[in-house]
């Protein structure tokens, strides 16, 4: 068996069939060749490949898989636990559902706490976790009109201090959501101009302020059709805003207890380059809980949903390839087209350039390896392979 170590030697993939994330449809018996964690070559099998006993041969490649937004796994909660030690846990989780590339997500939490998860974060990048894209800060600038599961009580308006804080985060992509109607005068413009991914979740806005804030910087709506307004036959709100725009990337949760597979159907058929598969998960993705405490309220997993004592929806319980045969078997679309939602899509959406979300010559050896039954093989993060069983290193 050829190395694992991707900063000393190289190796190469079969793939039965591979989806590159470039082109629209599968390409048979292809050859990915790696060195020193990025992808050297793409090539057809030949005869001579066949008989070769050193290539690794999966039924489906793919780009890695990204998760724009889980808040946990692993029986470890980010809000927590934000410490580099429980980021490598959850990426750990995470690989075993397939994804290869996380935004850890923190929500809203009391004052500035936040910070604190900007610098696991980062210290995580610089330490090799692998598999951590950055941070999604979901609030606390968020509406109260919106907070879904949220501490209400620690939602608040974005101050000046934020603003330096955020601006000076570094932390890989940073992702934050946030309420456009609540946000002061300029304050959209002047995060997008900083770098930062602006996302629109748990909020009121109107169609008509959605538009103004994607004319200023915004680039996404998190979790669809979830703690927003609804689309009418007179306001459009935040979902009839987001089919409307030929730019905004959204998030869907697709585990069927957030989102009703009719309306999962509709965004993808409608976003096709732009939607993007979240998981939402929680602790209990990948870990033994099945129950957990959340700004005073007991979180149950009963039925594959977490819920608080009133049946309110707190996270997912759902991993990503979950997420593709969700939509394969509910949404009617071919797997090229399910497989850009887990892949392209979200690189683009958060503005990657250097081939995330793709397989091409050049580009980062991180892909996603599955078996024709659409489980989960192995995972590829900068060459370095990992197991599915249990999201560990393969010697």
């Amino acid at each position: 068996m050829p190395s694992t170590d991707a900063a000393t030697r190289s190796y190469r993939i079969l793939a039965r069939r591979c989806y590159d994330g470039i082109g629209d449809a599968l390409r048979s018996d292809t050859v990915i060749e790696v060195e020193t964690g990025r992808i050297v070559e793409i090539r057809p099998a030949t005869g001579q490949d066949a008989g070769d006993r050193d290539l690794v041969a999966h039924d489906l490649v793919a780009p890695g898989f990204i998760d724009l937004q889980i808040n946990g796994a692993a029986d470890t909660q980010f809000n927590f636990d934000p410490t580099p030690d429980a980021l490598a846990r959850i990426a750990r989780g995470a690989r075993m559902g397939g994804t290869a590339g996380i935004l850890p997500t923190f929500i809203t939490a009391p004052g500035r706490d936040y910070v604190r998860a900007i610098g696991a974060v980062r210290t995580a990048i610089a330490e090799g976790v692998p598999g951590i894209l950055g941070v999604h800060l979901e609030g606390p600038f968020l509406s109260p009109d919106r907070p879904g599961i949220h501490d209400p009580d620690a939602i608040r308006a974005l101050e000046p201090a934020d603003l330096d804080h955020l601006i000076a985060a570094k932390a890989g992509t940073i992702l934050l959501t946030v309420a456009p109607e609540e946000l002061p005068d300029g304050m959209m413009a002047r995060l997008a101009a900083a770098g930062l991914r602006v996302f629109a979740g748990h909020t009121a806005a109107s169609a008509d302020q959605i538009a103004r804030a994607e004319a200023e910087g915004l680039v996404g709506v998190t979790h669809l059709f979830n703690a927003m307004t609804q689309m009418t036959g007179r306001e459009p709100g935040v979902v009839g805003a987001a089919f409307a725009s030929r730019g905004l990337f959204v998030g869907l949760i697709a585990d069927g207890h957030h989102v009703d597979w009719r309306n999962v159907a509709t965004a993808i058929r409608l976003m096709p380059d732009r939607a993007c598969l979240v998981t939402d998960a929680m602790l209990t993705l990948a870990g033994t809980a099945t129950s957990f405490d959340l700004h005073g309220r007991r979180i149950e997993l009963g039925d594959g949903r977490l819920t608080d004592a009133t049946g309110r929806l707190a996270g997912a319980h759902i991993s990503l390839i979950e997420s593709l045969r969700n939509v394969l078997e509910h949404v009617g679309i071919g797997l090229p087209a399910a497989l850009r939602l887990l892949t392209r899509n979200p690189g683009r959406a958060l503005g990657l350039e250097d081939g995330t979300g793709t397989i091409a010559p050049g580009g980062p050896a991180t892909l996603t390896c599955l078996t024709n039954g659409m489980e989960v093989a192995e995972v590829v993060i900068d060459g370095t392979r990992f197991g599915a069983r249990d999201g560990s290193p393969l010697r």
